[in-house]
């Protein structure tokens, strides 16, 4: 990546001129139709055909693993954060192009990390009597963190890398350091029971559910705030510290991004990708079966910020390699359409997906889902109103309005 220095001795990222990716917006229009896709609710189709193993694995991927391991759905936070660290470089280098200074853009970024922050809790609270403030969502998290990405976005890879390693390496000492329950713990209080079948034993226990040290901060942090009860855990073991390491996500994302632009052949970048996929693939292997750093989503362990940045890896490589290196694009746009509005598709499909199916049963009447029986009501319905957001989407595609923070 080409830098040079203003007076100031800031360094910038030179502009570099290029054209956008379409595999880019299509990898994240992917990922956003996974979470848009949780209103065909497979769990109700698996649980209505008990025994049927091709809808139970569909459930398996359309749902979070309890604590440790991957499911498809696993991947989708991880991918989004990921694709703002791959898109950033590119976006830096647009800015400054049109003539952009590091201070006017870092007013950019302070005041975008503080509208996702809040679109997170405004999304959240939809259904409360009052603002529900959690921190634990995707906007909330990568908000919380993108101005430090930011900053980072205008250094060297080198100084990215070590920052990546810092992030990690500290925030497995912090967890490792924190004292395990003693004899006398309530796990009652904690939300978990001493033989929950998702703890982990020895060594690893310092990332098991609501007795970490997330846990802890979140149960001073959160009541700092007014809430309608006291925050004792969280149910999913989900935390705000998580922001740390889903920070370290997006740097492996910008990582990424800076090898799009250093200018490689296609495909030599996209064997780059596959190699470095396999290889943190197979060190958070190591890692987790060796209990010195689990893979665990929901806390967002180092182990998993290494897993998951490996499947995002090969994941880029899959989208880049198809569509921008082979030069198979005329199929991207059901992707695409997704992909550039990926704001706008969050906030439909987690913010007003219960009013469009509440619309639907209204003019459609209480039974339309029923068509194919009670088993596929989920799909009827989940359908219709997948349609409709594509759609919504579809006609800001072709009126060129594209909502960004």
């Amino acid at each position: 990546m080409k830098t040079h220095t203003q007076p100031n001795d800031v360094p910038v990222i030179a502009p570099v001129a290029s054209n956008r990716l379409i595999s880019l917006d299509a990898y994240r229009g992917f990922v956003m139709l996974l979470m848009m896709g949780e209103v065909l609710s497979f769990q109700h189709v698996s649980q209505s055909l008990p025994g049927n193993g091709f809808w139970r694995f569909l459930y398996f991927n359309q749902d979070h693993v309890q604590w440790a391991g991957c499911s498809l759905h696993d991947l989708i936070q991880p991918s989004f954060s990921f694709m703002v660290g791959v898109a950033l470089p590119f976006s830096i280098a647009g800015r400054m192009a049109k003539g952009g200074k590091f201070g006017e853009l870092l007013k950019h970024a302070l005041i975008r990390s503080v509208i996702l922050i809040a679109l997170g809790i405004f999304l959240r609270s939809l259904w409360s009597n009052q603002t529900y403030f959690t921190f634990e969502d995707t906007l909330s998290q990568i908000g919380l963190g993108y101005t430090f990405l930011f900053i980072l976005g205008f250094s060297k890879p080198r100084t990215q890398l070590i920052a990546l390693v810092v992030i990690l390496v500290g925030y497995w000492a912090a967890f490792a350091l924190y004292p395990l329950p003693g004899a006398g713990f309530d796990y009652a209080a904690a939300g978990v029971t001493p033989d929950w079948a998702g703890n982990f034993k020895g060594f690893a226990a310092h990332w098991n559910k609501n007795t970490n040290l997330a846990w802890a901060v979140d149960k001073w942090f959160l009541n700092l705030f007014p809430r309608e009860q006291y925050f004792n855990f969280n149910a999913g073991g989900y935390s705000t510290l998580s922001f740390i390491p889903t920070l370290g996500t997006m740097i492996v994302g910008l990582l990424a991004g800076n090898m799009l632009r250093s200018g490689k052949a296609p495909f030599v970048l996209v064997r780059r990708f596959v190699v470095l996929g396999i290889a943190l693939l197979a060190l958070a292997g190591i890692l987790h079966f060796t209990g010195i750093a689990p893979v665990v989503k929901r806390i967002w362990t180092p182990g998993w910020v290494i897993f998951s940045g490996g499947c995002c890896f090969l994941l880029l490589a899959l989208f880049y390699g198809i569509i921008d290196a082979g030069k198979h694009k005329r199929w991207t746009l059901f992707f695409v359409v997704v992909g550039t509005n990926s704001i706008v598709a969050y906030v439909l499909a987690d913010g007003f997906g219960s009013f469009i199916t509440k619309t639907l049963y209204t003019h459609l009447g209480q039974h339309y889902d029923q068509l194919f029986g009670d088993a596929y009501s989920t799909l009827v319905k989940g359908a219709l109103v997948l349609l409709i957001d594509w759609l919504i989407l579809y006609w800001l595609y072709r009126k060129k309005i594209f909502i960004k923070i």
